[in-house]
């Protein structure tokens, strides 16, 4: 590494995936310090939570093997960004004087209010806590329990695999359609799947009431439920919009092409809580790598004063486990839109788990013994008025 005069601070708020690997990142240069803060002293792999829920697998990390070296690790939350000063206010009263800042603060579950009983009642899984609150739920249950996942989306999908897999009685309502971003063929390999291993399996069922025994459907029906898990849609922390960052609808925060915020080119942002050009990629752990180095090369173009480089990631398709037996490989154009071509059963498992494993090892550890060397597929620039959809987390 190229040795320099003049330490340049910069704060990544976030240790996920994009987080993570843009701390790494930012090692190519030997003048740049590095602190990187989350709410966690783990590393946490959310693309696993549905494993943890189940008790098929583990999800924390050890910060001190992912790492590399002179990398400062904040156990604590950040509270404010304060761009006039150059500041990150802490939870603990701590503040953070920084040059440039990575927002990676990643995404959670979201419940909505206006259907009642479900912030109540349901309880999510897009966060460690909340995945281990669902364990601990599912822990006090009987195995014929009826359990009802909200959600016919990837997250939802692996959750109702993973608990029918155990033995468990579930009902997956859909809202509309099955894993709507695959192709017609994939959702029927997936619903076939769900349907012969007993998942009762509802895509049009709309969620009108979520009480402590029951789901009421906003057709009249009634289906049992001793414990109601939502995956249905994601939010985002409003650290960006609380610090008078603009953001979008959902409060991701906006910045141009090269992922630097609109107010402030000093703020970058990474992973699931971007939304550049107003147009966010796809909430997944394969666009956070990417997300995150781009956002580390943007910060390290403008320490060296020249000109950042703007996205450029071709999607490949996404990965969803059904159960620790099968899964399915779904390919897609590198816009993000699927083609009618998968691969599923025991060699669709194996891709996810050899895919998962890959975003650990291949990447962020990767980029902490050798920083900059991680690549990723190219698209070239996005297109004016195109945007990936968003809204899932759980698959890369």
């Amino acid at each position: 590494m190229t040795e320099h005069n003049t330490l340049h601070k910069v704060v990544v708020i976030g240790g996920g995936y994009a987080g993570t690997l843009a701390a790494n990142r930012l090692r190519t240069r030997g003048d740049v310090g590095i602190t990187l803060v989350n709410p966690r002293p783990a590393f946490v792999e959310r693309i696993r939570l549905h494993q943890f829920a189940a008790r098929t697998g583990d999800v924390t990390i050890d910060y001190g093997t992912l790492l590399g070296r002179g990398i400062e690790l904040v156990v604590d939350s950040a509270t404010y960004i304060d761009a006039a000063a150059r500041t990150v206010r802490l939870a603990s009263g701590r503040v953070l004087d920084y040059d440039h800042v990575i927002y990676a603060v990643g995404s959670t579950g979201a419940i909505p209010a206006s259907v009642p009983g479900a912030v109540e009642h349901a309880v999510p899984i897009a966060e460690f806590e909340s995945a281990q609150r669902l364990r601990a739920r599912l822990d006090e249950l009987p195995l014929d329990a009826p359990v009802t996942v909200v959600g016919g989306g990837l997250t939802g999908i692996e959750t109702a695999a993973e608990l029918v897999e155990q033995g468990r009685a579930v009902t997956l309502l859909c809202g509309r359609t099955l894993a709507p971003t695959f192709s017609a063929p994939g959702r029927r390999y997936i619903a076939t799947w769900l349907s012969r291993q007993g998942v009762s399996l509802r895509e049009a069922a709309v969620v009108s009431e979520v009480r402590p025994d029951a789901v009421v459907l906003a057709d009249g029906g009634v289906c049992p439920s001793a414990l109601t898990v939502w995956t249905a849609g994601f939010g985002v922390p409003d650290l960006a919009a609380v610090s008078g960052l603009r953001t979008d609808a959902l409060g991701r925060l906006l910045t141009d092409e090269t992922l630097t915020s609109v107010d402030d080119d000093r703020v970058v942002a990474a992973g699931d809580a971007a939304a550049p050009s107003g147009q966010p990629l796809r909430m997944s752990g394969y666009a956070a790598g990417p997300l995150g180095a781009q956002a580390a090369d943007t910060v390290l173009s403008r320490i060296a004063g020249t000109e950042p480089a703007v996205i450029d990631l071709a999607f490949t398709g996404a990965c969803v486990s059904l159960g620790r037996r099968a899964g399915i490989r779904q390919f897609a154009r590198k816009d993000d839109t699927a083609v009618n071509l998968y691969i599923g059963g025991r060699m669709g498992a194996a891709i996810k788990e050899v895919t998962c494993a890959f975003v650990v090892a291949k990447r962020i550890r990767r980029e902490a013994d050798e920083p900059g060397s991680m690549g990723w597929p190219k698209g070239g620039p996005r297109p004016a008025g195109a945007a990936s959809s968003a809204g899932e987390v759980a698959s890369p």
